[in-house]
């Protein structure tokens, strides 16, 4: 017999999961190739999740009694977490090299996935509530995982020059752009006229299918022998230790309702197929963030899933 809680799993993760198979698979045919992904991959960062973003965040309006106490915890837990993978790359002498794809894999966020599956849970409040979190973490957390990798390079020239492309790079990221934009629309105003929603429902309708795609079509199992080590605790971190450690804040500050549901789903996504790209740029250990990715993707359906199962009935 299968319980209400076993449905509630299958019916909202099933569709996340089937899609990201799809990518690999398609991938691995050649019905889609590398050219279709990159392409895809820009205007799902570029355009269309941005709006997606705007979209959900101006949608209602966030009237001065709004509660947004549980952005605290959330980034309380980021910044624990953050400390405690610089606390394990000192004590188990990680690699320089290796350091910046290691400490980024241990609190890094998929925000596609993350969206997918609050959209199947909680609908348009509970949306709306992700996406405001997601656009106060994105500049922490790329303020963080860069400092960690510039300061592991080993290159001490230039970095100012490094700082200023990030912070650059921070103020015209069009995820915090389109978060902002949506929360200053959603202050002032709130709602759209019938056809710009019905515009912005159409436009956004695509954007989860081909991130998820994406998402299948970038898992890469290159290099994943020589790191499986690290790999497995950078996701037992993000896992299993950043839920928990969430928890913990969630507690502290009161958090209840969606908000509390809407936070511990996010500890337990996995880690952002982001880390490759910033692993590259900054010369930190790509096959190890590829690992990462993999064991984080495939093991963020258990831990969500744990999540989910723990929800309070309402």
């Amino acid at each position: 017999m299968v319980s209400e809680e076993q449905v509630l799993i299958i019916n909202t993760l099933f569709p996340v999961l089937a899609l990201i198979l799809a990518g690999g698979l398609l991938k691995g045919v050649g019905c889609l190739d590398g050219t279709f992904f990159a392409a895809s991959d820009r205007l799902v960062y570029f355009v269309l999740f941005p709006l997606l973003l705007f979209w959900k965040i101006g949608s209602a309006p966030l009237g001065p009694g709004t509660s947004l106490y549980y952005l605290l915890p959330a980034a309380c837990a980021v910044f624990t977490v953050f400390v405690l993978s610089l606390v394990v790359i000192r004590l188990f002498k990680v690699a320089p090299f290796k350091a910046g794809s290691f400490n980024q894999c241990c609190y890094r966020f998929n925000t596609y996935i993350g969206m997918a599956v609050v959209i199947n849970l909680f609908g348009e409040k509970g949306v709306q509530l992700f996406s405001i979190l997601v656009g106060l973490l994105i500049p922490c957390i790329n303020v963080m995982a860069v400092s960690v990798l510039i300061w592991f390079s080993g290159e001490s020239q230039a970095w100012q020059q490094r700082l200023s492309s990030t912070l650059k790079s921070l103020l015209t990221n069009p995820l915090i752009i389109g978060c902002c934009c949506g929360i200053l629309y959603a202050r002032l105003l709130g709602g759209f006229p019938e056809y710009i929603d019905n515009t912005l429902r159409l436009l956004s309708s695509t954007t989860l299918p081909l991130a998820l795609l994406s998402i299948g079509g970038a898992l890469s199992f290159q290099g994943m022998r020589k790191n499986v080590g690290l790999a497995l605790t950078g996701a037992g971190i993000k896992l299993i230790l950043f839920p928990l450690i969430g928890v913990v804040f969630l507690a502290l500050f009161g958090v209840a309702g969606l908000a509390w549901k809407v936070s511990l789903l996010f500890f337990t996504l996995p880690t952002s197929t982001a880390i490759y790209v910033l692993s590259s740029q900054l010369h930190s250990d790509t096959e190890l963030a590829s690992a990462a990715i993999v064991v984080s993707t495939c093991g963020a359906f258990f831990s969500m899933s744990l999540a989910i199962a723990s929800f309070p009935p309402g």
